[in-house]
């Protein structure tokens, strides 16, 4: 099951350039849950299926599968949720001309802050290192944390944008797009092509997406498994 990278976007960054966050053996990994659920395997053999199960140690431990297709039940597992996403790719990012004044780098001392915007506003999974897996930028409005985004996977040659999210009140005012714009510039500094997921259904964020030079390259299925 080898390919384009961002066809297996969690196998690629697990056994690629973020190995050492991973987690298994066996033909399965996963990223140390401190990071997110993430988790993938080699294949769907008996073997790989076996295995991937048992990752899940605990009743409230949960791993995320993100594939082309919905990936099959291991036994032992249960879907707990699943969705289609929609797999964006920027191969000419618009950056615009210069960094919002407002956007500043978030550090150790905001990650409280970052949590308690990202559990309220669900951008996608947020563990207690999220804020570790690369460099994270928000915007302030008198003090208080309003906006952020980041990145999470880097399959070969490429770098997601993740963690993109607004407090409902100051929604409306360019802070995602201007974020999104400084996380993409740090990307192509490096020779990272940006990409990023959004559910199919979230039309807003699409438009978003589509503004700022992302077009969509093809569905992906996602699947969080638990123990049944």
């Amino acid at each position: 099951m080898i390919g384009h990278p961002l066809d297996r976007p969690v196998w690629s960054c697990l056994t690629g350039a973020q190995m050492l966050l991973a987690q298994g053996g066996d033909g399965v990994v996963r990223i140390d849950p401190a990071y997110g659920p993430f988790a993938a395997a080699r294949d769907v053999s008996a073997r790989s299926q076996a295995a991937l199960a048992a990752l899940l140690r605990r009743r409230d431990d949960a791993i995320a599968i993100v594939e082309p297709e919905a990936w099959p039940v291991p036994p032992g597992l249960q879907i707990e949720r699943s969705g289609e996403l929609l797999q964006m790719v920027a191969q000419v990012p618009m950056l615009g001309d210069a960094d919002d004044p407002r956007v500043e780098l978030l550090g150790e001392g905001d990650a409280a802050e970052m949590a308690a915007l990202a559990l309220a506003t669900e951008p996608g999974p947020w563990a207690q290192y999220t804020h570790r897996y690369g460099n994270f930028f928000g915007i302030r409005v008198d003090g208080r944390l309003a906006s952020m985004a980041g990145e999470r996977m880097r399959p070969d040659g490429y770098a997601e944008v993740s963690g993109v999210c607004t407090w409902p009140e100051f929604r409306g005012q360019g802070m995602a797009a201007a974020l999104i714009r400084r996380v993409m510039r740090g990307f192509v500094a490096r020779g990272d092509v940006p990409f990023l997921h959004s559910y199919s259904h979230n039309a807003g964020a699409i438009r978003i997406y589509e503004a700022l030079g992302f077009r969509a390259r093809r569905t992906m299925a996602l699947t969080v498994l638990v123990r049944a």
